[in-house]
């Protein structure tokens, strides 16, 4: 069975897009620790970042490296912080977290609640910089 970020690449479930290749796709959490929390994944469905081949695993990061660059210019924080957990979601991905504190990454905190129209604004802004 796919998993919900193979949807959200095939275009069954929508998403807030930041920036898309062939290969990979970065968009906004929607259930977010911070505003400006986006995720970039590999488009070829792979459970664990570290059984992606080693090209790919390469330029997932300087995919990712780029998006975070984007974030830094749009998201007022101090640094983008990173994290592959990979427990909630059996497809491998990487979060991108603007922080203005170590606690911004903690995922046992609550996660913000966001207007759709936040979203979309959000969203434009990472992308411009992109």
């Amino acid at each position: 069975m796919a998993s919900l970020f193979t949807k959200i690449v095939q275009g069954d479930i929508p998403s807030h897009k930041i920036a898309e290749t062939n290969q990979f796709l970065a968009f906004l959490d929607v259930f977010p620790l911070a505003k400006g929390h986006v995720l970039v994944i590999p488009k070829k469905e792979t459970d664990s970042i570290f059984d992606i081949e080693d090209q790919e695993y390469k330029d997932l990061w300087a995919f990712a490296k780029k998006t975070a660059k984007a974030i830094e210019k749009s998201i007022p924080c101090k640094k983008v912080g990173v994290a592959v957990i990979g427990l909630e979601v059996p497809h491998a991905h990487i979060h991108l977290i603007p922080l203005q504190s170590v606690e911004d990454i903690n995922f046992s905190r609550p996660k913000l609640k966001l207007e759709s129209a936040e979203l979309v604004e959000i969203a434009e802004r990472i992308r411009s910089k992109f």
